[in-house]
């Protein structure tokens, strides 16, 4: 009998009952482990390749670490690993590690040290985290340079009570090529996910509660983000200094700031997406280029879209702005025509006529003017907008477009809102 099987069979008196993997010619050991005692720990330190331990019900005390490749550490209904508030409460640094069925909670609270629900390292390629309830941890989930991991389905719920700016993430990630994060509810933390310097990441069908950021990227390319559901967070997906994202079918609602916001985020696809009652902005656009936004939907914000800084041979196009305070603001010298290919945009405001009936506005339309202009650079003067001299300077535009320094137009507006709502659901549902 070898050493390891050796140690898997003496361990059955301190309590674990072995399903299999004492007789000599088994290559992987399936072990039901009983809470309390140390058992836990016992069991990973006398674990070879590829063996199974089935965690019973009750508190099995943390922390578990996990160094042998091929580990599936899963659950029986009511197996909690608690981390007694210090460290790291699961850590992989093995591949192909499957952790699923849990409670995961209680880690410590250092950021330094990187205290986690579970914490992935660079040895963990394709660890697979499923359908575990991880929480009152720093971070929930931390991928720290693993390829190709998977997080799935997991309710991952963090320190509610704790000021949101000391709170870890949801699930946190660097350097972690095509790792998937799919189907969590994530509530509760500073980020939902937050990501940095990766790439091929996919993130979908992800729910965000209570969070300052639903997404937030940053220099991570050649990414997806889809089917997300942000609702009532501070903002929903925070998008910089990342390029060529597919950005699809994703709803925020009821964001307090920003829907989307784009810092320096280049050659990415925005489609498909539905953002209602953000408290300041539907998309902000900060110094991004060569994007294509279609097919979305902007309805009842402040203002629509916000473009500035430079954003320059974006393709907005297809998309529908409805009923939001102000369609767009820019203010800039330049003439912009939002419309590709013979195809603009719907506006909720614009009160035109189609003639021919080829679903297109016969005049373009202008969501801003001169007016506009002077309200953004001074607001004071907002006090004005009744007053005779303001009409004046609203008629005077009219008849001399000279006047007129640019800005956005609609050459083929839409007579009718495009179908841009994907299928998910209007408010957050509960998990």
């Amino acid at each position: 009998m070898s050493v390891r099987l050796t140690a898997v069979c003496l361990a059955a008196a301190a309590g674990l009952v072995i399903a299999a993997g004492c007789l000599p010619q088994a290559h992987a050991a399936t072990v039901n482990i009983e809470a309390g005692g140390g058992r836990l720990k016992q069991a990973l330190a006398a674990a070879g390749d590829g063996d199974v331990l089935v965690l019973g019900p009750g508190v099995h005390a943390g922390p578990a670490l996990i160094e042998r490749p091929g580990i599936r550490l899963e659950g029986s209904t009511g197996a909690i690993i608690d981390g007694g508030g210090t460290g790291q409460v699961v850590t992989i640094m093995a591949a192909d590690v499957v952790v699923r069925g849990l409670v995961i909670r209680n880690s410590g609270e250092d950021f330094d040290t990187v205290d986690a629900g579970v914490f992935i390292g660079k040895p963990g390629d394709a660890a697979l985290i499923e359908n575990n309830k991880i929480e009152n941890n720093l971070f929930g989930v931390y991928l720290h340079g693993p390829d190709a991991a998977i997080v799935s389905g997991n309710k991952i719920f963090g320190r509610a009570g704790v000021r949101m700016n000391d709170r870890g993430n949801g699930v946190h990630i660097w350097n972690s090529p095509g790792s998937v994060i799919e189907n969590n509810d994530i509530r509760s933390g500073r980020d939902g996910i937050f990501v940095t310097t990766s790439s091929g990441n996919i993130f979908r069908a992800n729910h965000f509660q209570d969070l300052r950021f639903a997404i937030h990227y940053m220099y991570t390319n050649d990414a997806e983000i889809s089917a997300n559901v942000s609702y009532g967070n501070h903002l929903g997906y925070a998008l910089m200094y990342s390029h060529r994202l597919v950005i699809q079918d994703n709803l925020s609602e009821g964001d307090r700031e920003h829907g989307m916001a784009f810092n320096f985020a280049n050659e990415s696809r925005l489609s498909g997406n539905v953002i209602r009652g953000a408290g300041d902005k539907c998309v902000f656009l900060y110094n991004s280029n060569k994007n294509e936004i279609t097919g979305n939907h902007f309805e009842g914000c402040d203002i629509g879209i916000h473009y500035t800084a430079g954003s320059e041979r974006n393709i907005i196009s297809g998309n529908a702005f409805i009923a939001n305070q102000t369609q767009v603001k820019y203010v800039g010298s330049r003439w912009l025509d939002w419309s590709h290919a013979g195809k603009g945009n719907y506006w909720s405001d614009n009160t035109a006529f189609d003639l021919n009936g080829d679903g297109i506005a016969d005049t373009p339309y202008k969501p801003n003017d001169l007016v506009d202009q002077v309200m953004w650079r001074h607001p004071v003067a907002k006090l004005l907008l009744t007053s005779p001299a303001v009409q004046i300077l609203r008629w005077a535009q009219e008849s001399f477009p000279g006047l007129h320094p640019g800005g956005v137009i609609d050459s083929a507006p839409l007579m009718h809102p495009p179908d841009t709502k994907p299928s998910i659901p209007r408010r957050y549902a509960e998990r």
